[in-house]
Parts: C-alpha cells; structure tokens; sequence
C-alpha cells in the first residue's frame, strides 16, 4: 500500500470502525455476513485480509474456524484487538504475507482490493499461502456496475420521464480519491473485471461460482425514489479454488 493510501486509512479509520462493524450496515448485515458464512462452514484456517475493526473475523472464528485477521491499519488492528475474539490480528499488507506458503485451506477478502494498489503481487501471495484445493471468497463492489461515474439518471427530456442507470468509463483503469461522507477521503482503484480474472486465472486460482445479488430490502428502503435499484447489483462476490 502506499504511503498516501494508507495515510489517507489511518486518519479516517475511525470513519469504518463506526459504519462497519455490528449491526450497523446492512449490506454487511443482510448480504456479506449470511453469503460468507455459507461460504465458509466447515472451513479449517481461514487468513481474513484487510479485516478492518475484525467483524468478518468474528464472524468466521464464531464458526469455528480458526481465523488469522490482516490489516495495514494500525488504528483498525487497535480496535479489532480490543473488541475480543479468537482471532490472532497481524499488521501486514496483501502483497506481502508473513505466512509461509499453503498455509490456509480459506482466504476471505471482502471490498478491500478497490483500494489496494498492487494487484498481481497481492493476488500472488494469496495463491502462495493457500493450500492446493483452497478457497478463495472474494467481495467486490461490482466492478461494471459501481465504476467511477455510475448513478442514477433522471431523464426529463423523453415524455414520460424516463430513470436510468448510467455505466461510467468501466475499461479505463483509474485511481481517485472520493468523499464518502464530509470530510472522509478514502482512495478507489477501478479495474475492469477482465482484470481481475486474468490475475487470479494467471496464479491458479480457478472461478467456481460468481454471485450478483440483488441489494437487500434494507438498502432498497434507504432510497424508495429509485424504483429500479433492485435490478443493479453493488456486491459481486467470486469464489475460487486454487488448482
């Protein structure tokens, strides 16, 4: 990570420790928690990457599994460790694991790469570390659907008004720097899903299942104005096996 992004992380840290931790999100709620979980029963070792304030990681260990939580944030580890759990949380960045390799049968990274800066080199280690027949469960915002210049169109021009979803730049590759609330500056990266694919085809790291899921009812009510948002995916969530 660089030195800006991860500036730009521990000065707004606290910013995802309240928006994302228990019961306050709910496309964590109602989407990623329930999908994971499916996703990781019956898993042995599970390496969380980019764990944040560690929510997936409790998640995880409450399952059973035992669960190691990588974070670049010192500010995130500091809050993640003091909110309990089996978890062992360790201070490292993806493209450069402290774990010797095939060491977890699961890696979990769930909407963390759109801010990640080394792609190929993150996507390495996680192949290194994971064990031949491993699972990789990978969230995303949805690369097509959420790329930078995406919204909501009202179109006034046509008779009756038209509402539409409007697609951004998706092949161009771009880094930005976005305010997510007042005064919270977080870093994106945009990469097409070609991108992604290539990467994770090129280490070993084969597609088994693709989900696109409808946002739940709970984001759906936050803006009723929008009468077709269910039709847009925000998550697209792969899993993987390493050859």
């Amino acid at each position: 990570m660089s030195t800006e992004n991860r500036r730009l992380w521990e000065a707004n840290a606290s910013w995802w420790i309240e928006n994302f931790t228990e019961g306050v999100d709910p496309e964590y709620e109602d989407q990623i928690i329930p999908l994971l979980k499916a996703e990781a029963s019956g898993r042995r070792r599970v390496l969380d990457i980019g764990c944040g304030e560690g929510q997936l990681s409790r998640v995880i260990a409450g399952m059973g599994c035992e669960v190691v939580g990588v974070e670049v944030t010192s500010a995130q580890l500091v809050s993640a460790r003091q909110r309990g759990s089996s978890t062992d949380y360790i201070q490292a960045s993806s493209d450069r694991l402290p774990f010797a390799g095939e060491s977890f049968d699961t890696v979990v990274v769930c909407l963390v790469f759109e801010h990640v800066d080394l792609l190929a080199e993150s996507i390495a280690e996680i192949a290194r570390v994971l064990e031949p027949g491993g699972r990789f469960c990978f969230f995303l915002n949805h690369p097509l659907l959420q790329t930078p210049g995406s919204g909501w169109i009202d179109d006034h021009i046509i008779d009756p008004p038209e509402q539409y979803w409007r697609i951004g730049a998706y092949l161009v590759e771009t880094e930005s720097i976005e305010e997510v609330q007042p005064g919270v500056h977080i870093r994106f990266v945009h990469r097409p899903l070609s991108v992604y694919v290539n990467t994770l085809s090129r280490h070993g790291l084969t597609i088994e299942a693709m989900v696109e899921p409808q946002p739940p009812e709970s984001f759906l009510a936050r803006a009723p104005e929008y009468r077709l948002a269910h039709t847009v995916p925000r998550l697209l969530y792969l899993r993987m096996r390493k050859s």
